[in-house]
């Protein structure tokens, strides 16, 4: 069965189990409440009729006597089973009813069927009677019995017509219920079948159960378009990026192969801008793999790492990289933990202190500090950062005017970037008012971490 019909069959199935239940509780209700009545009935006639001995035995005076009158009929029940002063036929005794004349039981109601009427048996012994018989009192239940077949019929009828109304209506909401599903499940085989991830669904109701879905289910198609889009872009940046190294790299190999002697002093110098264009490429290389990394939105590996901890091993490697005899670090750093990756937030500070070193001058400092509240600084003394390209710094292959002769991608701000996303942070930068720019990497610190030793903490990283 198909999700529209299970839930057509679930309606249906629940609307005839409620009418059932209600015509069951109805007709027992009916049926109690006329033979109630008819019982009160009874109880009045017995307290009203005169039971005599006479020389031919007993006599029963009843306001009516004709057998199954409105009034009923009548007899005394002896405990031997005799009956007499009958006012109508005889009611057949029962060995119930002969307890009642025996003074066992105070009184008794009981069905009895007599020449094919259905009669209802009221046998009582009233105060003033003579002791040692009962009096038994009857009307028949015909009408009774007639108003509840009438009923029973009444109630099927209406329990039919119920449940196929609720089927009807059940189908009705089952279309308009299973309608996002089937707008979710239409766009998922147009995306499978096409790529297109611009099909949404139409949002109805968010606010219950299967409008969520549908709304979770667009914003999963945002996301994948979106995150097919920034791989697109990714593609064509590289493109474009690796083109001009690749066409230089070419032109020199093919210069040094093609077979003609060189002064060895252009042969060293084509010979170092091939080194140069390999170190390059491999920068460039490493830069994408890592760009593409966060572009696809790949899950990270979490655990709880020493912030200040990962900024003195960034500085580590970072010297290493730097001028010896130009760039100083440093080091403000404060016990800071925080949960993320380890490995890509190293990378991140990294990458800040490279773009530091990048544009600081010769003797400059370069100021790194790590808070208790998670936030990474990295301050150099350089020209500092234009308010046109202020917006644009964090962009993918960005590059200002200033950076245009220098080395590097245009890629290591955008990895900052995406780490800080990735880690639900941020990243900003500004120009320091006294010269200089001052970037800002920010990271939810879980506690302040246990501030180490002076024996055990490593010394400031100088260049040198």
């Amino acid at each position: 069965m198909t999700f529209r019909e299970r839930l057509t069959a679930a309606a249906a199935g629940a609307v005839a189990i409620a009418v059932i239940l209600v015509s069951g509780a109805t007709f027992f209700v009916v049926r109690a409440q006329l033979r109630s009545s008819m019982d009160t009935s009874l109880d009045g006639i017995a307290s009203t009729a005169r039971v005599t001995e006479t020389s031919g035995g007993w006599l029963v005076s009843l306001k009516h006597t004709s057998f199954g009158g409105a009034v009923g009929v009548a007899q005394v029940l002896e405990p031997n089973g005799a009956v007499g002063g009958l006012t109508g036929g005889t009611i057949p005794p029962t060995a119930e009813a002969e307890r009642v004349a025996a003074g066992e039981i105070a009184s008794l109601y009981q069905d009895e069927t007599v020449s094919g009427v259905h009669l209802r048996v009221y046998t009582v012994r009233e105060p003033g009677m003579p002791p040692g018989i009962a009096l038994q009192v009857a009307r028949p239940l015909t009408e009774v019995d007639q108003s509840l077949a009438r009923l029973l019929r009444w109630l099927g009828l209406m329990s039919v017509v119920g449940i196929a109304v609720a089927g009807g209506l059940g189908y009705a909401v089952s279309r308009t219920a299973a309608r996002p599903i089937t707008q979710l499940t239409e766009a998922a085989e147009h995306v499978t079948a096409t790529g297109d991830l611009s099909q949404r669904i139409e949002v109805l109701r968010e606010e219950d159960e299967v409008g969520r879905l549908a709304a979770a289910f667009n914003r999963m198609l945002a996301a994948l378009e979106a995150s097919q889009e920034a791989q697109r872009r990714l593609v064509a940046d590289a493109s474009h990026e690796l083109r001009t190294p690749l066409t230089s790299l070419r032109t020199n190999i093919d210069v040094l192969a093609g077979g003609r002697e060189l002064p060895t002093e252009d042969r060293d110098r084509l010979m170092s801008d091939v080194r140069a264009q390999i170190a390059e490429l491999t920068d460039l290389v490493g830069d994408l793999v890592e760009a593409g990394r966060g572009a696809a939105g790949a899950p990270i590996e979490v655990d709880d790492v020493r912030l200040d901890e990962l900024v003195r091993a960034a500085v580590t490697r970072a010297s290493a990289r730097a001028d010896a005899r130009a760039i100083h670090f440093d080091e403000r750093l404060e016990p800071c933990l925080v949960r993320g990756s380890g490995s890509r937030l190293e990378r991140a500070i990294v990458n800040l202190l490279d773009n530091a070193v990048k544009f600081s001058p010769d003797g400059a400092v370069v100021d790194v500090r790590c808070t208790v509240d998670g936030e990474v600084t990295v301050r150099d003394h350089g020209p500092g950062i234009a308010p046109e390209d202020l917006p644009r710094i964090f962009d993918r292959f960005y590059r200002s005017d200033a950076a245009r002769g220098k080395p590097g991608s245009g890629l290591g701000l955008a990895i900052v970037k995406q780490v800080a996303d990735a880690h639900g942070g941020t990243v900003s930068a500004e120009s320091a008012p006294d010269g200089g720019a001052l970037i800002r990497l920010r990271v939810p610190a879980v506690a302040p971490a246990v501030r180490p030793s002076a024996e055990s903490s490593p010394s400031p990283a100088h260049a040198g």
